[in-house]
């Protein structure tokens, strides 16, 4: 399942990434070790050198384990009964490819664009494993699901929860901008669109994802 999002990830976005985010996994101790926060069920661990990047993925056993019966065949299934486990999955491996790719491009990235880079490639992976007939409807049902119907933990910090509702409004932004060309059925400008914003940086692509149409 690891393999195939980062997989979906780099065809949606025309890149390639040689580093694999399922080599990058680490058990529950392991992932404490290296000073994990253990608050959620995945996490990206991070560790910069002066010329190296270190990464680790925590992805919790339960989820894994949850997810297990859907890692072969169609996705519809897995969408319509595990959604929140998909989405936590994707989350993780989106951060694991962002960070990996920007750092191969030799630029910096703030937990802020992060974050919101991670919003909008999990509505863009579960958007794509249902395009066809009938894509307007389940877009917006999983516009609402992934940005409307949401909340934050209590324990975050008052800059922690400043930051995930900024991505939220952020990402919705774009991603409702997107939806013209969902409802539409231009998958070529929909994709364009998605890649375009993927390579602008730091705040270029906030600007951008805080467009509001």
């Amino acid at each position: 399942m690891i393999g195939r999002v980062q997989e979906h990830l780099e065809a949606i976005y025309g890149i390639t990434c040689a580093a694999r985010a399922e080599v990058f996994v680490v058990d529950t101790e392991a992932a404490a070790q290296l000073g994990a926060t253990g608050r959620c069920e995945e996490e990206l661990l991070v560790h910069e050198g002066e010329e190296e990047l270190e990464l680790a993925l925590y992805l919790a056993p339960a989820l894994l384990h949850r997810l297990k019966p859907y890692e072969s065949g169609p996705m519809a299934p897995l969408l319509e009964r595990e959604l929140d486990g998909f989405c936590q999955l994707a989350e993780g491996v989106s951060h694991f490819v962002y960070v990996a790719h920007t750092a191969t491009h030799g630029r910096t990235v703030s937990l802020l664009e992060l974050e919101a880079q991670a919003e909008v490639d999990k509505f863009a992976l579960c958007l794509l494993h249902r395009w066809g007939d009938g894509v307007g409807a389940w877009a917006e049902e999983l516009r609402r699901r992934l940005f409307d119907r949401v909340s934050y933990r209590e324990k975050l910090s008052e800059a922690e929860r400043w930051r995930y509702v900024e991505a939220n409004r952020l990402s919705r932004n774009f991603c409702s901008r997107l939806m013209g060309h969902v409802t539409a059925r231009r998958l070529e400008r929909l994709l364009s669109d998605l890649r375009y914003a993927y390579r602008l940086g730091a705040e270029a692509k906030l600007r951008h994802f805080a467009q509001v149409s």
